[in-house]
């Protein structure tokens, strides 16, 4: 059964969930000229099967293949994109697909973002959390040598296959990462997402409903607040903190890793600004170690607060924090008390 889930906004879109959707690539890009898939080089079969399909539907289809992880969100391999598009002698009337990871699938929106100014882009995730997360919500970009993602463009995607079948393959450990942004929805918005986790902490019994759950906490928020000026703020939980870790570890951590500590780091700290009940808070932890996902990090405070304030969700001096005034109901704090940002990081220091 395939399950799909409507996004609204200026350009609505819908996101397909379910085993062998990518077929369905034929269908959405139909009638287009030319077409480059953009892939990592451990999924170049996919992209290969990706390519016949779109040439037996008469569109001009070529695979193009970049670093794999975060190594292929850099302005060079953005730059090596752009000239292979001119290459193709692609124009406005074409389209590009991100095949495979977060990465992925943010870089390839991003140079769809910018080349001719905006082509059409659709995203074939291919990882837990390519689906609930990066490959949705029209959110581009790649990293520079002061943070994750300050470099991007927001540009929904024409569609979203999210491909089952494709995860049989996905290392453990990336399966893992990914439920990171799953258990996140469930704290701030679906609370039958935790359930399903506390039946099976692994998340593979009822993989399917709890993409499909996670990209509905999303796609609500996005589709009310495509340039993240209100809403959809609340699903950087957990981001704060995990974005300056991943920085701080040259991206060698996991993003549901960092994600993971830094989930637990906002319920301590919500609780430490009492908003938090003490077992909401000891809820994070217990839930996320038993997903098998990290609790605590060691690093350098100091460091990681000075990242932490050139982070995308900063405004100017201000240290924002998404935080749980309860669970399922996020919030904002701004410039906590420093004490608490302390005692916060004690919990999850190592």
């Amino acid at each position: 059964m395939t399950r799909r889930v409507p996004v609204a906004g200026e350009r609505p879109y819908e996101v397909s969930i379910g085993a062998g959707v990518q077929a369905e690539l034929a269908l959405v890009l139909a009638g287009t000229p030319k077409v480059a898939i953009v892939h990592a080089p451990p999924l170049a079969a996919a992209a290969g099967a990706a390519v016949e399909t779109l040439q037996s539907a008469g569109v001009a289809a070529e695979a193009v293949v970049v670093p794999d992880g975060e190594a292929a969100k850099t302005a060079e391999v953005a730059a090596g994109l752009w000239e292979e598009f001119g290459r193709l002698g692609m124009t406005r009337s074409d389209a590009v697909v991100g095949l495979g990871g977060g990465a992925v699938t943010d870089l390839a929106g991003f140079v769809a973002a910018t080349w001719t100014r905006g082509v059409r882009f659709v995203t074939v995730p291919t990882s837990v959390l390519g689906m609930v997360d990066a490959a949705l919500g029209g959110k581009t970009g790649i990293n520079t040598g002061s943070g994750k993602n300050l470099v991007g463009a927001f540009h929904p995607p024409a569609a979203v296959l999210a491909d089952t079948d494709l995860l049989a393959g996905l290392p453990e450990e990336e399966f893992r990462s990914g439920m990171a942004e799953v258990v996140k929805c469930g704290f701030i918005a679906d609370g039958e997402i935790l359930r399903l986790l506390d039946a099976d902490p692994t998340g593979r019994r009822e993989i399917e409903e709890l993409i499909e759950r996670a990209v509905r906490v999303k796609a609500d928020a996005v589709g009310e607040d495509l340039y993240d000026t209100g809403r959809r703020e609340f699903l950087n939980y957990g981001h704060t903190l995990g974005h300056a870790i991943e920085r701080l570890e040259d991206f060698g951590w996991r993003h549901g890793e960092a994600v993971a500590v830094g989930l637990v780091f906002a319920a301590e700290l919500a609780g430490q600004a009492g908003l938090l009940a003490p077992a909401e808070v000891a809820r994070h932890r217990e839930l996320v170690a038993a997903m098998g996902l990290p609790t605590r990090y060691a690093g350098d405070w100091g460091r990681l607060q000075q990242v932490m304030r050139v982070d995308k969700k900063a405004r100017g001096a201000s240290l924002r924090f998404v935080v749980l005034d309860g669970l399922g109901h996020p919030t904002i704090l701004t410039d906590p008390d420093q004490a608490w940002l302390d005692a916060a990081w004690a919990a999850v220091a190592a």
